[in-house]
């Protein structure tokens, strides 16, 4: 049963992986033996943590490349420089994203494009990437990390929420074209994840004890949390999974 989660001798790619959830799951990645590339656009931090992650690691497991998933020609040329300098990549995850609060009504249309561009775009422009060179191979994980506003909305996040519904029915879209091609597309929804960018949220007491008594498991989750279920989704235990988006939030999008 274990040899089903082995990903040894696989290459993995994980966007936005300097730090938070990317960080987490390029690590739990490289836990279960995948070779894996860390990206971001701030090339100073994306070798601090390379350099971090790298030392708990065999030599060559872990490597970067910066580059900007918004951009067509970067995403293109940062998959080819990971086939031609550390192996045909057969995981990939989407992971970059960001977050901009503002009421719509006081929305500027160039702060909507940025975080669509960043948290929608990206994942059809690397995806797309990626998928050319596993098409041909036959083999191929894509997990999109989407998130519990994939289904729920919340006031003054209206772009991100967009691009999270709109990034599931893009892991819909991608297994209606490439499953016959031997590709297995999911995505995994976090829930409320406490991290140094959540902090923030953790640390309004108002907003923490809304969390804890919104979530059925009475808790935020952590990064440990998610580690799992990208496993499973990048190894040969989901082969006949396709086209899921699994969510991760202690039982919130289950209750009322």
């Amino acid at each position: 049963m274990s040899a089903l989660f082995d990903l040894i001798g696989r290459t993995a790619l994980v966007t936005g992986s300097s730090r938070g959830i990317g960080n987490a799951l390029a690590r739990a990645l490289a836990d279960a033996g995948a070779t894996v590339v860390l990206n971001g656009v701030n090339p100073d931090r994306l070798a601090k943590a390379e350099a971090a992650m790298a030392a708990d690691f065999p030599e060559g497991r872990i490597r970067s490349i910066a580059f900007d998933v918004t951009s067509d020609s970067a995403a293109a040329a940062g998959i080819a420089w990971i086939e031609e300098n550390v192996g045909p990549l057969e995981i990939l995850v989407n992971n970059a994203g960001i977050q901009h609060r503002v009421p719509m009504l006081d929305l500027d249309v160039k702060d909507w494009e940025r975080v669509i561009s960043t948290d929608l775009t990206s994942a059809f422009l690397v995806g797309r990437e990626a998928a050319r060179h596993m098409i041909p191979r036959g083999r191929g994980k894509i997990i999109n990390i989407c998130s519990v506003q994939t289904d729920l909305a919340r006031p003054t996040i209206a772009p991100y929420v967009a691009a999270k519904g709109g990034l599931r029915n893009l892991t819909r879209a991608m297994t209606a074209e490439w499953a016959a091609e031997g590709l297995q597309i999911n995505g995994i929804a976090p829930g409320y994840i406490h991290t140094e960018m959540t902090q923030n949220l953790v640390d309004d007491e108002a907003f923490n004890s809304w969390i804890l008594g919104r979530t059925p498991a009475h808790r935020w989750g952590t990064v440990a949390d998610l580690g799992g279920p990208a496993v499973w989704l990048a190894s040969d235990a989901s082969n006949f999974v396709n086209g899921q988006t699994i969510f991760v939030d202690g039982g919130m999008t289950v209750v009322v």
